[in-house]
């Protein structure tokens, strides 16, 4: 299983909403796949359809009580895509660890141990602290979605520290595997310019889909599914396709073989 971590300090970027679609995008690939919540506030599993009071265990007893995976994951109604739910008892999560010698590492061994699945994507808090370090010690790669504006830009430069602060003490092999341009409006010129920026920078590091403002991505929550299933020919569903499909081009071969 390779796991990559979604993850952005600033909130309002995307990050469930890229957590969700991709998801369910490589889930209709044919990839089993399992999607961990990480986030108090749970967006990501009400998002999927999975509604608080159905929420028996979730990601605080893996990370708190040491529960298995599998003893918490729950099925969602796409195939091939399991969730590792959120509640807000995770809020607590950080106090209750922070005298816990091996507090940065609990998410990593969970999955050591967790079902055979090709990949795993985690939903972060918008913040760096404890959860966001599980996920990034844990994770192989990370996936930045970044809004196209000014104050996003300086947050970009914050999470490369960080990163690089995970790469020398906790998780060596991290690597980022893109950064994806969300809330796009090309009538806005400041959206151009932050695009031109970004891609002067970090090149390559780009992905070449940038997601673009679009109601049906912030309809499909209320919904309880993704804008995938929501509206399959909206714009923002075939950006997320194509992001998917530009993901898996980056990912290692053994695993586009799988």
């Amino acid at each position: 299983m390779i796991t990559v971590a979604i993850a952005n300090q600033k909130g309002g970027v995307g990050k469930t909403t890229t957590a969700i679609n991709v998801s369910t995008a490589l889930a209709a690939a044919g990839w089993r796949t399992l999607m961990i919540d990480l986030d108090p506030q749970g967006n990501a599993s009400t998002g999927i359809g999975i509604n608080a009071a159905d929420r028996e265990s979730s990601s605080y007893d893996v990370l708190v009580d040491r529960m298995r995976v599998a003893q918490c994951t729950m099925p969602t109604s796409i195939p091939n895509l399991d969730i590792l739910p959120a509640t807000v008892d995770l809020s607590g999560a950080e106090v209750e660890l922070v005298g816990v010698e091996d507090r940065a590492d609990r998410l990593k061994q969970a999955l050591a141990t967790a079902p055979d699945y090709d990949v795993c994507l985690i939903d972060c808090p918008p913040s760096l602290g404890l959860l966001t370090l599980n996920a990034l010690t844990a994770a192989d790669t990370l996936l930045v979605p970044l809004q196209c504006e000014f104050f996003a830009l300086e947050g970009l430069s914050q999470l490369l520290q960080t990163v690089e602060r995970v790469q020398q003490r906790f998780n060596p092999d991290l690597g980022i595997i893109g950064i994806a341009l969300t809330m796009f409006d090309r009538r806005n010129r400041l959206t151009d310019q932050v695009s031109e920026d970004v891609r002067s920078c970090l090149g390559k590091l780009v992905f070449e889909t940038t997601i673009p403002r679009n109601v049906r991505l912030s309809e499909a929550p209320s919904h309880g599914v993704p804008a995938l299933i929501y509206d399959h020919a909206c714009a923002g569903s075939r950006a997320y396709m194509a992001l998917a499909r530009e993901l898996i081009g980056r990912l290692p071969e053994r695993r586009k073989a799988a």
